[in-house]
């Protein structure tokens, strides 16, 4: 029994050990990524032009943040734009404030998305619609809770033209209102800071693209050549997926921080959260249910598992070698979880230090939406998303993972 024992013990050290050298990797392409990712505005400015920017801005039931957004991109000190709003069904006072605005600026215009076909995901025929509209050389593609300094604009057009790109996407600041998003956040975030890092995308060696749905900005003749949103109209993460398509097609693309210049909500509530986590894995389950499940280990013995491990040796401590060893490793691998989620609260999201304590209950969090979006994949009513149910079994496979 002993001897049963101590395999087991050593088998989960084992284990444990392996997460302890993933988290060092992760610390490190964190640190790397907020040390050398470069900034939307710390560069040298040698375009000559001034292309007419179209702005498209989707809204479904955004009355909330809606006017806000739309103040911070009128103000913009930029002249050549137009601000095209599409209202996607909005149950609420959406289409009024558009309307309003409308009337009081000539630079917005107001488009009345028409009824979603089938095979589409909501956002993705609104950013479609808005498209149809657009009159611009760039195309400028933002969300209804996000607000924008007033120079974000200029700095994005000379940004793309200094570096010759054909596309620029901006890292927002990640706005949380609730205590479950604050303390959920920081564990998610990790994982933006290795396979999706600016770093991989700004690499030309590298496959990877990615879009902050938030601010992308790209020329209209790329969006055309890649397929514009109905290439990607399936795609219930659609701003990674488009970059995507963008870097694999062999356009130039960077990445920038804008956390100083654009704020973006990523969950409202608990609710918006929740489903937010079932949408990441969802998608990934119909692509493959292999692969989906072993990231879901993955993810659960990465940011969960050392927590668990470590409360029950303190709790149950037997003197044996293999116990302590176990002991040890999951110490080891809890201080690393923390170190992490310290990190990306602080230097990432701007969060209190105290959201970070709260790393093993974000944990968990994460854990049971990601075992959730799993359950649920292939149900009538997987996820809920703008006031929208979408069955995920009816859309193409994505092919975008955390």
């Amino acid at each position: 029994m002993d001897i049963v024992f101590d395999v087991f013990n050593y088998s989960l050290s084992a284990i444990l050990i392996g997460i302890c050298g993933a988290w060092t990797y992760l610390i490190k392409s964190m640190v790397d990524s907020f040390r050398l990712t470069p900034y939307l505005d710390r560069f040298k400015n040698t375009a000559q032009a001034s292309p007419k920017v179209s702005i498209i801005l989707p809204a479904r039931n955004e009355e909330e943040f809606l006017g806000r957004c739309l103040d911070s991109l009128i103000n913009q000190d930029y002249e050549n734009y137009e601000i095209i709003v599409i209202d996607d069904s909005s149950e609420d006072s959406t289409a009024n404030i558009i309307s309003e605005y409308a009337k009081k600026n000539l630079k917005i215009i107001h488009v009345s998305a028409r009824q979603k076909p089938d095979g589409w995901m909501g956002k993705n025929w609104a950013c479609m619609e808005g498209y149809r509209k657009a009159t611009g050389e760039l195309l400028l593609f933002t969300d209804a809770d996000t607000t924008h300094q007033k120079n974000v604009v200029s700095l994005a057009v000379a940004h793309l033209l200094s570096f010759d790109l054909d596309a620029l996407s901006t890292i927002p600041k990640m706005r949380t209102f609730d205590f479950w998003t604050k303390i959920t956040l920081p564990m998610i975030s990790t994982f933006l800071h290795t396979r999706f890092s600016a770093l991989n995308v700004n690499n030309p060696s590298k496959k990877t693209g990615y879009f902050f749905g938030s601010f992308f900005i790209l020329k209209k003749t790329t969006y055309e050549q890649v397929g514009m949103h109905e290439g990607v109209k399936h795609e219930i993460i659609e701003d990674g997926a488009l970059g995507k398509k963008v870097k694999e097609s062999g356009y130039k693309m960077k990445m920038v921080r804008g956390e100083h210049l654009i704020d973006a909500v990523w969950a409202r509530d608990k609710t918006t959260l929740w489903n937010a986590l079932k949408r990441l894995m969802i998608p990934l389950y119909l692509q493959s249910g292999k692969i989906a499940i072993g990231i879901f280990f993955a993810v659960m013995f990465l940011l969960f598992v050392p927590f668990p491990i470590l409360v029950a040796s303190i709790l149950l401590p037997v003197e044996t070698l293999s116990s302590k060893i176990l002991c040890i490793t999951s110490l080891i691998g809890s201080l690393l979880i923390y170190t992490g989620a310290i990190i990306e609260a602080k230097k990432g999201l701007e969060l209190r230090f105290a959201h970070a304590l709260f790393a093993p209950l974000g944990s968990l969090v994460v854990v049971l939406g990601f075992l959730t979006g799993l359950l649920q994949a292939k149900k009538t009513s997987s996820v809920t998303w703008r006031g929208r149910s979408y069955s995920m079994k009816d859309h193409t496979q994505s092919s975008i993972s955390v």
